[in-house]
């Protein structure tokens, strides 16, 4: 029995010594198949119209509520991508793309072209800027991207936002 308990100890120790913690970041960067690769700090999304919503549970996976983040204000992820560009032969070809939002801790989302210019749910994805009565530069999650139409929203919730990539499928 003693053996057994000293190995979920050990367990449990490595387990915990192996999440990393998400740095948080200050400006993130979107490149790929861009005209303009750039870079937007949190200064820089306030020239960029803002939308509201009231709050937001994050689910997990198993769609267990983890927190609620309230009196949301946020930058659309196409108003970005579309100040940087989308680099195409023709409209046609944009169904191709896909987007990845890569956090500092090298979490990756993807996201579709279609998915973020042709559907409801590109509507919601966003990049905070305010949340629960804070500037984004004073939460500890910044830079953070969150999609508010998903079920499960704790899978889109990219913290400590990197870098945004725009690809096309080979």
């Amino acid at each position: 029995m003693k053996k057994i308990l000293l190995i979920c100890i050990v367990l449990t120790a490595m387990h915990v010594s192996a999440q990393k913690n998400v740095e948080t970041t200050n400006d993130f960067t979107i490149e790929g198949k861009v005209k303009n690769s750039m870079s937007f700090s949190l200064k820089g999304l306030a020239g960029f119209k803002a939308n509201h919503f009231d709050s937001i549970v994050i689910y997990n996976h198993l769609m267990e509520p983890r927190k609620t983040i309230r009196h949301i204000k946020g930058v659309l992820l196409r108003d970005i991508i579309d100040k940087a560009i989308i680099e195409t032969e023709t409209p046609k070809l944009l169904s191709e793309y896909y987007i990845t939002c890569i956090a500092s801790d090298n979490y990756k989302v993807v996201i579709s072209w279609n998915e973020l210019y042709n559907s409801i749910v590109g509507e919601s994805i966003m990049i905070i800027t305010e949340a629960d009565g804070k500037t984004a530069g004073q939460l500890e999650d910044r830079i953070a991207l969150l999609s508010a139409a998903d079920k499960a929203t704790g899978r889109r919730y990219v913290k400590g936002l990197q870098k945004i990539v725009v690809d096309r499928v080979k």
